[in-house]
């Protein structure tokens, strides 16, 4: 069905209002994290433990939200996921102790993962409407929501205000985002027949490429895991920067992934996306290279803010190409890619832990620079094949 441009257009908005609340939902959750410590009693190593039932439950809904965005749309999914993430972010604030907060992020991160694949989904299809790349600066919203929601979280902490405060306004904000996008969200696209069974009921043959795209997803994420928890620590252990000091690392990072996702979508239609995740790769792992040879502090925030500006537009690649093609397995392929790539950035900061025990923090880093510069090799897997799509709809996994 055709799709007008004042329609597209007001999708397009609704859809960057769900990507900011994701932000805004997740960086509230994250601001709050030491004074959700301490309210509920949970050391560190608790605490890390606790974060992996969030991380579970985000596969999770996105292995679940998937198939059923390409069942009955993501016009339905998305807004319910929202809402539901919105929620969520709630019990983290009323846990009072370790069993609470463990059933508390198993929802919030289930509500995190339906929503993440579900607006991904719809960003596809807006992007496939649109003719033209998009999607980079839905995901460059995200980062600005995050943002904003560590600035909230900031000033409110400043005034003492409880955990619970900011969470009540980014929930509420999050139901009315919810409420207010749902019919402005494309509905279902209805694909002609081409004689192929629709896949009704059956889980659908995941392509090979597909599992090539996420496992470049995977590479990308766990870098960015590395950049989130260890930037700040590696000027502090290897440099000796006071901790305000360090914080220039991953403010250096996070700006330059923003900027760079403000862009990349006119980047992508010059020169292709290939070339988008391929010099994005490389230069991503330049960026970590100086990281481990730097001889001073600015000389390593340099790297990182290369590193930040390299990769900025590669994950939002990698999630078109996973949706290009038969809007019937969008929500699906999207999910696999999505999926595997959250699993690296759990994995990340865990795989540079064991390996400084081995070699100098700054070496370690030489990991998740040798997976960018081994991801810019795969490039080609994020040229736009929909004959393949096609072909898995109807099959059933064996």
């Amino acid at each position: 069905m055709p799709v007008g441009r004042p329609q597209l257009r007001r999708a397009r908005v609704a859809t960057f209002a769900l990507f900011a609340t994701n932000g805004l939902v997740m960086g509230a959750w994250v601001v709050q994290i030491p004074a959700i410590e301490r309210q509920t009693g949970v050391g560190h190593a608790l605490l890390g433990l606790l974060l992996l039932v969030l991380g579970g439950g985000a596969f999770v809904g996105m292995q679940a939200c998937g198939p059923l965005s390409d069942r009955v749309g993501a016009r339905l999914v998305a807004p319910i996921a929202a809402a539901l993430c919105s929620l969520a972010l709630l019990g983290p604030t009323l846990a009072g102790d370790a069993v609470g907060l463990a059933v508390a992020l198993l929802l919030l991160g289930l509500g995190n993962g339906a929503l993440d694949v579900a607006m991904n989904a719809h960003a596809v299809q807006v992007e496939r409407h649109a003719g033209r790349p998009i999607m980079s600066a839905f995901h460059a919203t995200y980062s600005l929501g995050a943002g904003a929601a560590a600035l909230l979280g900031g000033v409110l902490a400043a005034a003492d205000a409880r955990p619970l405060v900011p969470a009540l306004v980014v929930a509420g904000a999050g139901v009315v985002v919810a409420a207010s996008t749902r019919p402005f969200l494309l509905p279902r696209e209805q694909v002609p027949d081409s004689g192929v069974e629709r896949p009704t009921g059956r889980r659908v043959r995941t392509p090979g490429r597909i599992w090539g795209l996420a496992v470049l997803a995977l590479c990308f994420f766990l870098a960015e895991g590395v950049a989130n928890d260890w930037s700040t620590l590696n000027l502090t252990s290897v440099h000796g920067a006071t901790p305000a000091l360090a914080a220039a690392a991953y403010i250096g990072f996070s700006v330059a992934m923003t900027g760079g996702r403000l862009v990349a979508d006119r980047v992508t239609a010059r020169v292709g996306p290939v070339a988008v995740v391929r010099w994005g790769g490389l230069i991503g792992a330049l960026g970590l290279t100086v990281v481990v040879v730097a001889p001073s502090v600015p000389v390593a925030v340099v790297g990182w803010t290369v590193f930040g500006l390299g990769v900025s537009g590669c994950v939002p690649q990698l999630f078109s190409a996973a949706g290009a093609g038969d809007p019937r397995t969008s929500g699906t392929f999207v999910a696999r890619v999505a999926g595997l790539g959250y699993l690296g950035m759990l994995a990340g900061p865990a795989v540079i832990g064991p390996l400084t025990a081995l070699v100098p923090l700054n070496v370690a880093f030489l990991l998740p620079a040798a997976l960018c510069a081994a991801a810019a090799m795969g490039a080609r897997l994020v040229r736009s094949r929909p004959q393949e799509n096609l072909a898995a709809v109807g099959r059933e996994r064996r």
